[in-house]
């Protein structure tokens, strides 16, 4: 049975695993999580960042739902299928997080406290903490991306719950980092997939 090797998907930190049945080998699904997450989050960092004013709320929304939602949750999904655990567990909790979030907003906006809303960015950045300790095997590119990601939902959750603006703000210049790092990510995995060899350096 063929198999998928780890420099198949070496961006995205693909294990070994078997892939395929009668020669089948299934496309990398990481590129999609990948553009999913990258663009829904610098959509919404732009946004804490206030570099995007008001009235951009509801682009971020459709974007949470039907990209950063449905679309990472489905690859999430794909990559059980091709071995890959940690992508697997990364796709489907962060599609599961976009979905939360318009649920959150779309429906409970008023019932939001800056308590509340900084416990559901806390308890994200310990989970996001988590998976960067399982990082260190991988491409320094994926490292990178989840410690911005750990910090981004940490100065978020202390500027959320109390904190000051300026707090905001840095974790959506952190957020907008982690962003464009993740569609780095995303088009080092294309490339590679196209081209047939890698291009962009991903360590």
């Amino acid at each position: 049975m063929a198999t998928i090797s780890e420099t198949e998907g070496l961006a995205s930190g693909r294990q070994s695993g078997e892939a395929s049945v009668s020669g089948w080998v299934p496309s990398n699904p990481a590129p999609l999580g990948l553009a999913g997450f990258g663009i829904t989050t610098l959509a919404l960092s732009m946004i804490n960042a206030n570099i995007v004013g008001g009235g951009a709320e509801t682009i971020v929304l459709g974007l949470a739902f039907a990209f950063g939602g449905l679309a990472q949750l489905l690859a999430g999904m794909w990559e059980f299928r091709t071995g890959n655990t940690f992508g697997a567990v990364a796709f489907t909790s962060y599609g599961a997080f976009w979905i939360s979030f318009f649920l959150l907003v779309q429906f409970d906006a008023k019932g939001l406290t800056p308590a509340g809303l900084g416990l559901y960015l806390w308890v994200w950045g310990i989970f996001t903490g988590l998976l960067f300790l399982c990082t260190f095997a991988s491409p320094r590119a994926l490292q990178l991306l989840f410690l911005l990601l750990t910090i981004t939902f940490i100065l978020l959750g202390i500027g959320n719950a109390g904190g000051t603006t300026s707090m905001v703000h840095a974790g959506g210049y952190f957020g907008i980092a982690t962003a464009l790092v993740a569609l780095y990510i995303f088009t080092a995995d294309v490339m590679k997939a196209v081209y047939g060899r890698a291009v962009l350096p991903v360590g």
